[in-house]
């Protein structure tokens, strides 16, 4: 699994004109899947994401209860070494990246996060205002 995580002051994600998820001041994390992850990856992936310390003062979302933006995101396995059409066979099916996500999510909810979603398989709209500038990809 990959994970972009980012800091926010807000992020939202809206679906047919509708915002089905919206954070504050916390993490956006971008989630990609492969084909040999399993549960125990999601949820090692969401420990190591909820507990990094990429806020100020070396803090973690875990030490500052921050709410967290999950957003499934295949394009991370995307590959455009060759040519200009990338080339997605890196990505887990839907059929396999959408329980590992909800595995994810789940996990960051046991330790304690609040946790707002997109819509899998769905057109996106995601905005948000990255703080720091920080961004960070975790990969399992």
């Amino acid at each position: 699994m990959r994970a972009l995580v980012q800091t926010v002051s807000r992020a939202s994600v809206t679906v047919d004109g509708t915002v089905v998820g919206a954070i504050g001041d916390g993490l956006l994390i971008l989630l990609g899947a492969t084909h040999t992850d399993t549960d125990a990856t999601a949820k090692e992936l969401a420990r190591k994401a909820y507990e990094l310390r990429i806020f100020d003062e070396e803090r973690s979302a875990a030490d500052r209860a921050a709410p967290v933006l999950v957003v499934s995101q295949f394009t991370l396995y995307g590959d455009a070494r060759k040519g200009r059409r990338p080339s997605w066979t890196a990505a887990a099916p839907a059929e396999v990246a959408e329980p590992l996500v909800d595995a994810f999510v789940r996990a960051l909810r046991e330790r304690g996060a609040d946790v707002a979603t997109g819509r899998f398989r769905a057109r996106m709209l995601v905005e948000s205002v990255n703080v720091g500038p920080r961004t960070v990809l975790l990969e399992l």
